[in-house]
């Protein structure tokens, strides 16, 4: 009976097969990690971010209840008004913190502390996440000219609606500035060189993170460039741009349009019947 002899050992692969398959096995534990992260920054701090803006709500519509007057007398990291985006769907609601802190962003949108309150003159300043911790501003790109952006206070809800963008300027009076609901939006440029002191002002842009004179009472102007008397008032929202990603920023800008004084019961969803829905 022959006997089998046993196969001659593989050659040792020596120092670069160690090395090729040391460097893999770090690769997969980075990718690993980085998946982990990735889960973490989507889904983990969405739902910490939720918590924290349901118990901030319930605490400001709990103030309002009561009477407390918030809207002279903000207090950092506290919610004081709420956002509503019709065209982001019934459902779209968050309540806004004073300040732009990391936590005053993990609970929801946050308000750049010194510019304009709700309804002003000037510039009423919002910043938000665009992914994770809530994601509040995550689709801030689908808005369009005219889409209704709506702050509640104790007292009122204003309505803004979003500026011209950029290529639309140019025949806005005879485009889409003809349309019911852009009836009260205009471009804001005036016969002045430059279109004026809102001649930079257009309803969507995106900026260095550098920029902050998007927030200024006047956009892109120094902030004496206009007497208070003489600013319109406006809304801005910041976030990141693109996704996933904190190079540039996307703003926002939106012009008041209505004001309605809060009445006893008055509810968001009588109010979008009264403007015609988004």
């Amino acid at each position: 009976m022959a006997i089998l002899e046993a196969p001659p050992p593989e050659k040792s692969r020596g120092r670069g097969g160690r090395a090729v398959r040391t460097v893999g096995e770090l690769l997969i534990t980075a990718g690993l990690v980085v998946l982990l992260f990735v889960v973490y920054e989507l889904y983990v701090t969405d739902l910490f971010s939720a918590e924290k803006q349901a118990s901030a709500t319930a605490g400001l519509d709990q103030d309002w209840a009561q009477g407390r007057e918030l809207h002279s007398d903000l207090i950092d990291g506290k919610a004081f008004a709420k956002l509503y985006i019709p065209s982001f769907g019934a459902d779209y609601h968050f309540t806004i913190q004073e300040g732009t802190d990391a936590a005053a962003l993990e609970v929801g949108p946050g308000h750049y502390k010194g510019t304009a309150l709700p309804g002003e003159p000037g510039n009423f300043a919002v910043a938000g996440h665009r992914v994770g911790k809530g994601s509040p501003f995550n689709d801030l790109d689908l808005l369009s000219s005219c889409d209704a952006i709506v702050v509640e206070t104790q007292s009122d809800f204003f309505v803004y609606r979003v500026l011209p963008h950029s290529d639309e300027l140019a025949n806005w009076a005879t485009g889409k500035g003809k349309q019911p609901q852009c009836a009260k939006v205009s471009t804001l440029r005036t016969d002045a060189p430059g279109g004026g002191p809102y001649g930079q002002t257009v309803g969507r842009e995106v900026v260095s993170p550098d920029q902050g004179d998007v927030v200024a009472p006047v956009p892109h102007q120094p902030a004496d460039a206009l007497p208070a008397a003489q600013q319109v008032a406006l809304l801005t929202l910041t976030t990141c741009h693109p996704q996933f990603s904190d190079k540039q920023r996307l703003i926002v800008h939106a012009v008041l349009t209505n004001q309605f004084p809060k009445t006893p019961g008055a509810t968001y969803a009588q109010l979008l019947q009264a403007i015609g829905g988004a």
